[in-house]
């Protein structure tokens, strides 16, 4: 299937700088310094971030402008093979949040905000602890590419691949995988008072398991961010300078080349 990069959310707009000066200007200045990336592609998150109203929905600045560097980033390289959706997983937040955050960039729209669970080691109600070991029980952080998808025990399921050497890259073996769970929604939260943790999968209500599959599948990009110092100091991603200049092709090309799923026998677990 031929896919189509994203709008990259009017980056090569007339109107990217526009109203850009003083104070203003120097802010960008120094967030496109923290940040590694362009000023324009910093006014243009921040936009969008504010369109979205996503402050107002528990979601802070940074993480969603780390989001889109590191979609960028993916993309750039040629590995995004489903431009349209930008998913964030915001585990510096209670697991009482609906802290999932479910970005169409195409239509400039949050398509879902919801529920999604953490790995019981990681923590109970607070995400504090995180693994890229097998059988830790823990969640991952950083950037993955959502695969392909099999029916499994818990029904539809989606699988990862990890973009980060050393932090994620074991997601497949692991099979850390997007699935629904019926511990996990606002019915079960007022029943127990606390939401129920995975084996390391961020699971999602089971009622909208199948939609958020189907909408992210196929090579989207799927960030789980939490303050961890060590990943921070470790991301490849968050600590490279963002090389746009094969951003312009893509935007203007179709991409062809299919995403090499894991393999379909790879072990799956209920996570």
């Amino acid at each position: 299937m031929r896919l189509y990069t994203a709008l990259f959310l009017g980056l090569l707009s007339v109107s990217a700088m526009a109203g850009t000066n003083g104070t203003g200007r120097e802010n960008l200045d120094k967030e496109a310094q923290l940040y590694k990336m362009p000023v324009a592609y910093i006014k243009a998150a921040t936009e969008l971030y504010q369109q979205l109203q996503l402050q107002q929905k528990g979601l802070e600045k940074d993480i969603f402008v780390k989001a889109y560097k590191g979609y960028l980033h993916l993309q750039a390289q040629g590995l995004v093979h489903n431009a349209d959706m930008l998913s964030i997983a915001d585990f510096s937040q209670s697991n009482q949040n609906k802290r999932l955050y479910i970005i169409n960039l195409r239509t400039r729209s949050l398509m879902m905000h919801t529920y999604v669970s953490h790995g019981r080691n990681s923590g109970n109600v607070m995400a504090t602890s995180f693994s890229n070991v097998n059988n830790s029980n823990k969640s991952v952080l950083g950037f993955l590419l959502t695969a392909d998808t099999y029916v499994g025990a818990n029904g539809l399921s989606l699988r990862f691949r990890g973009m980060e050497r050393g932090i994620n890259d074991m997601v497949t073996t692991r099979a850390i995988v997007v699935h629904g769970s019926k511990f996990v929604n606002e019915q079960e939260l007022a029943r127990r008072g606390e939401m129920v943790n995975s084996l390391g999968c961020p699971a999602v209500p089971m009622a909208q398991s199948k939609t958020i599959i189907e909408a992210i599948k196929g090579g989207s990009v799927y960030f789980i961010y939490h303050p961890d110092e060590m990943y921070a100091n470790r991301s490849p991603i968050l600590n490279t300078p963002l090389q746009t200049t094969l951003l312009p092709m893509l935007a203007s090309q179709p991409i062809t080349d299919s995403l090499t799923p894991p393999n379909s026998n790879a072990i799956t677990r209920n996570n």
